[in-house]
Formats: structure tokens, sequence, C-alpha cells
């Protein structure tokens, strides 16, 4: 028996098959991609393929003694669906293929996924960049969510949509996307030193006395960033 994420596989309710999905960086797929998937599924005789709420696709109901040729098939990333880590960015179309996009979502989600997915911090991490108000990619209830708006970007911190839900809470606004990644490393970075096991953002903020505490002791750690209306 594979301890659960070993192998990038996840063990399942029945104990005994599991769950493998590849990662795929903002959801983003070809039809080759598809055609795979769906090939490796049939060689396997996998039960279902189902789409993660992180924009995966998952292979359900896999044997273990499937796995190594599913991955060897496949030759995919692994990823990071489980730990203390970075987990995968979800964005939405943005600008550009959505008629509502008024940022490049996309884009910027992309860069995110190839910097930040699957790094190992104090507890487990979600991101997400929505190009405009709507939110499709749901930065509401993310650790550190974008939101594109006319004239830049929102950046929210201290979502999560977990057992104990709750909503991001705007830091900065106005952001360019080199500005925004610029936000995002300092956070990443605070958090990383700051954050004790186990804790999500929001937890850290709490602990740091609220969202106005934090909000002074983060531009304090990062003067540079901080807006000038602070």
């Amino acid at each position: 028996m594979l301890k659960d994420g070993e192998k990038g596989a996840i063990i399942q309710r029945d104990k005994q098959t599991y769950a493998v999905a590849p990662h795929i960086p903002c959801g983003v797929v070809s039809p080759q991609l598809l055609r795979k998937l769906a090939d490796v599924a049939e060689k396997f005789k996998v039960p279902a393929l189902k789409i993660t709420s992180a924009a995966r696709i998952a292979l359900l109901g896999v044997r273990e003694e499937d796995v190594d040729g599913i991955w060897n098939d496949l030759d995919m990333d692994k990823g990071a669906a489980t730990g203390l880590c970075v987990r995968s960015i979800k964005a939405c179309p943005g600008t550009t293929f959505c008629k509502r996009g008024i940022r490049d979502s996309l884009s910027l989600g992309m860069k995110l996924d190839e910097k930040y997915h699957g790094m190992e911090l104090p507890g487990k991490m979600k991101m997400g960049v929505s190009g405009c108000p709507n939110q499709c990619a749901e930065t509401c209830i993310k650790d550190i969510g974008l939101v594109g708006f006319g004239k830049g970007w929102k950046l929210f911190v201290g979502g999560n949509g977990g057992a104990m839900p709750r909503l991001a809470v705007e830091l900065a606004k106005d952001l360019d996307d080199e500005q925004a990644l610029k936000h995002v490393d300092a956070l990443v970075e605070y958090y990383r030193k700051n954050a004790r096991p186990h804790q999500r953002f929001g937890m850290m903020i709490d602990r740091c006395g609220g969202f106005e505490a934090f909000f002074q002791m983060f531009f304090e750690a990062n003067p540079e960033l901080k807006p000038q209306s602070a």
C-alpha cells in the first residue's frame, strides 16, 4: 500500500485504489494532451476521469500496480496535489479569451505557477488570479489572490475555502504585472519566515493581531512596496 501522496498517488475512499492527477498549469490543455489522458485511461481500465477544483484532470480508481505504468505513459509532472506547499495556481481565461476580461490573468497565473507551484512552505497555500471582478478563479477565498480592475490588479490575502472559511482582505491595488509579482514574492517570503507549521495565511494574520497589524508589519518589512496613501 502506497502512502498518501507517494508517487503522486492519492488514496481513495475504498482504501484500495488511488487518484492520479498530473499537474496541468492553470488548467490549460491541448487536444493532444486530452487524447493522451484518454488513451492512458483506456489502456489501464481507469473507471473515471474527473476535472478537479484545481483544474487538474484526475484519473480515479487506479490500481496500485498500475501507478508506475500510468506515470510512465503520461510523462507528465506529478505536481503538488498534497502536502505543505503551494498548490496549483487557479486562473480564469482573462483577456486571452474572455469577453469580460480586463487583465491578462492567464499569463500572470502561468508565471506564478512556474515559480511557486510545489514550493514547500510552513502550510499549504492556494493562489488565484482573476481577470475581472467576477472572480471566476475564486480569488476571494485564496491565501493570495489577484483580481483585475481598470487601473490594475487588486491584491488580496488571507482567504480560505476550507473547514473554517474566510474571505481575503485587500492589501494593495492599482498594481501592474511587475508590481503584482513583487508583492506576491514578498508575501510568500513573509509567510515562509513567520507562519507556524500547518498555519494558513489567514491564521498567521490573526496571530499577528489582525489585518491592520499585519498590514503595518508587512509594509514595515517591505517599505519599497508600501502604498503612498498608507
